[in-house]
């Protein structure tokens, strides 16, 4: 069986959706979780949610290196790291400009490279953690308008397998999933200029659906558990089988 029993695991981007089914999840199979996010309100509806006790919450912009220093001078070794804080921000090519380019990445990319920087040299990691981050399959597509999302998802995925093997003397295992769409509030936003029959008709290209957070936080256990003990630089798809076509 899956169990976190006596793990100390930080969750980032936890304050809705995927980010706080995992935090929920990891607390239901025993561990202590700490949740960061930049919205306090959300957390303390996360933190609410958790079970049992210990747990700890933060507010932290991640873009922003003076938080990323609070929450690394506040923080105990981790067993488990979850990098799921990120943006979603649709714009053609040819609209692209240095500023929004920053915007992206400075999330979804640059705050995670960071954030693993300062884990690693304050020693922050205990030998055997698990280290996840949450991509996109979009990284693996071409859809017109999504550039700099899937640039910056899948930079994260190249990041991940080099963090991979040079932790991997400690132990230390880091891998990446990539999911579909999942029903949450960022993706509903998203979707707010479609019409009810074009989502429909969107939803038709996966198999067996949009997925929900739970399906995500699912995988996530079991490469946060020493069950995915032998497991580390995979990319993993999860996606209703959106990508069999």
């Amino acid at each position: 069986m899956i169990t976190l029993q006596d793990k100390n695991i930080l969750v980032t981007g936890a304050s809705q959706g995927i980010g706080r089914e995992i935090a929920i999840s990891a607390s239901k199979l025993g561990a202590t979780v700490t949740i960061v996010g930049r919205n306090v309100k959300k957390l303390q509806e996360t933190i609410s949610l958790l079970s049992g006790n210990g747990h700890k919450m933060q507010a932290v912009d991640l873009s922003n290196a003076a938080d990323i220093d609070e929450l690394i001078s506040q923080s105990l070794p981790y067993d488990g790291v979850i990098f799921n804080a990120g943006i979603v921000e649709y714009l053609p090519v040819k609209f692209l400009n240095e500023s929004k380019i920053n915007a992206v990445f400075s999330v979804n990319f640059d705050s995670n490279v960071v954030l693993s920087q300062k884990l690693i040299k304050k020693k922050l990691l205990n030998k055997k953690a698990s280290l996840v981050f949450i991509s996109s399959i979009s990284s693996k597509l071409g859809v017109g308008g999504t550039a700099m999302y899937a640039a910056s998802k899948a930079a994260l995925i190249s990041f991940s397998k080099v963090l991979a093997t040079e932790l991997a003397p400690q132990g230390i295992r880091s891998n990446s999933i990539c999911p579909g769409i999942v029903k949450t509030a960022m993706t509903e936003q998203a979707n707010d200029a479609a019409s009810e029959e074009e989502l429909k008709k969107a939803e038709l290209e996966y198999p067996l659906g949009y997925g929900e957070p739970s399906d995500v936080a699912g995988l996530v256990m079991y490469l946060l558990s020493d069950m995915s003990k032998w497991m580390t630089g995979s990319d993993l798809i999860i996606d209703g089988g959106f990508t069999l076509k």
